[in-house]
């Protein structure tokens, strides 16, 4: 007899509490194997596929799109087993389910996350659908929990990546199919919305109804997901956290220069990023107190023995900090494949957890903005922060005469606690005099 188990939200990691569902990916009476994704949840941290450890028939779904749940709340329930408790021609279908969990000699993986756990391959992103609507008498002897299900959705997902523009949609009462997307692929984005929503409101004819459907007061955007994460930190480092800012103007001709060359050898092209961040892993390996952070509790600064660097990263869900583990150990074209995956999968809201936590000191590049400074606010636990403006043609003296040379403004915001102004300054005027005269570091690089 078949045996209905329930799957619950499991534990993400990283003390998260909670996760939005942003997309079912099964409906209720499709049969799922072992470790199969069923739902597409966002967290502070990330989007996460959450496979679940079951394999049978989908029989209720709780939570819509677009809802946050904690930890422990139930996210389906799957029957599973033998096909004793089915009737008529369904039970084949629920039997092959069966057949399949038994020759894998389980019916629970104990997964949390795809690739985390021991389930076979044959068991990954499986996805069966029903042939036939036969299966429904399985779903018959558990009526109160489909009663909690949400309905299936007929068509497919549209292409909407961000649950906030769902959000939207759906609290304005627009049909997201009826959006024609102008991001990658036709990915909708918040500016589509607002744009068909603009135009939906827009009155044929002059009509005191117009004014009343008039919203008394602006937009409000909750503050969750990726934007409460990052409001939540910054307003902790800046209540917790003394910092300082120093700056200076660098000649980074030569670092252009030099780059230039590495990439005419031959072989992978370097970016100005890894450069940086090469230059940045030498000036914390001379000043170690800038890559510390600060033990409040114990009232300890605690110097941490390898450089994890996160950068900045803007994204359509918002601005995250990949970190790039064990910086200090890796070559200009390491650092360089490592920024360029971190970039592509933060686009793709594809991170996990763990690309995202332990960094020791973040790098910021603010001049893809087009900005030339910035006081930026530290990523709490750490205790530094290296900003990086454009590099563009300015007046300069070299050599005692007047030169157009490619200029950047470099800037330190540091934790004042962990250090003072002179090893600030210190570290600060190591990395100018590295991208002014970057020859001898080059080389051992």
């Amino acid at each position: 007899m078949a045996q209905v188990l329930e799957f619950k939200l499991p534990d993400l990691g990283e003390g998260l509490t909670e996760a939005e569902i942003v997309r079912w990916l099964v409906n209720v009476g499709d049969v799922v194997a072992i470790d199969q994704p069923v739902v597409e949840v966002e967290t502070a941290k990330a989007m996460v596929e959450v496979p679940c450890p079951y394999g049978g028939v989908v029989t209720a779904r709780f939570g819509e799109e677009g809802a946050e749940l904690p930890v422990g709340a139930p996210l389906l329930t799957v029957a599973v087993g033998g096909a004793e408790g089915a009737a008529g021609a369904g039970t084949d279908a629920l039997a092959g389910a069966g057949a399949a969990e038994e020759a894998e000699s389980s019916e629970y993986s104990g997964n949390v996350l795809v690739g985390y756990g021991t389930a076979g391959p044959a068991a990954r992103r499986r996805r069966v659908r029903r042939e036939t609507p036969a299966v429904t008498p399985v779903v018959t002897p558990v009526v109160a929990p489909v009663a909690a299900a949400v309905p299936a959705v007929a068509q497919g997902p549209v292409p909407v990546i961000s649950p906030l523009v769902r959000k939207l949609a759906r609290d304005e009462g627009l049909d997201l199919r009826e959006v024609q997307g102008s991001g990658p692929a036709g990915l909708i984005l918040r500016a589509d919305v607002e744009t068909a929503l603009a135009v939906r409101s827009r009155p044929a004819a002059p009509a005191p109804v117009a004014v009343a459907v008039a919203p008394a007061a602006g937009e409000r955007i909750p503050l969750r997901g990726v934007r409460g994460a990052v409001a939540d930190k910054l307003s902790r480092s800046r209540t917790e956290i003394p910092d300082a800012t120093c700056w200076v103007d660098a000649d980074a001709t030569e670092l252009m220069a030099a780059r230039a060359a590495m990439n005419a050898a031959g072989g992978p092209k370097i970016s100005v990023l890894a450069l940086l961040a090469r230059i940045c892993a030498h000036a914390l390996a001379r000043f170690p107190e800038l890559n510390s952070t600060v033990d409040t509790a114990a009232r300890e600064i605690v110097r941490l023995p390898s450089v994890h660097l996160g950068f900045a990263a803007q994204t359509e869900r918002g601005l995250v900090v990949p970190v790039v583990k064990d910086a200090g150990g890796r070559t200009t074209e390491s650092l360089t494949a490592e920024f360029a995956r971190l970039t592509e999968s933060a686009r793709q809201g594809k991170l996990t957890p763990a690309d995202l936590t332990g960094g020791t000191f973040t790098l910021n590049n603010y001049g893809v903005f087009g900005v030339d400074g910035s006081t930026p606010i530290i990523n709490h636990p750490e205790a530094a922060m290296l900003g990086v403006g454009r590099i563009i043609p300015k007046p300069w003296v070299h050599q005692g005469e007047l030169a157009v040379r490619q200029v950047v403004q470099l800037s330190l915001t540091f934790d004042h606690r962990v250090c003072d102004g002179g090893t600030a300054g210190g570290f600060l005027r190591y990395v100018a005099d590295c991208v002014e005269n970057p020859a001898v570091l080059l080389r051992t690089l």
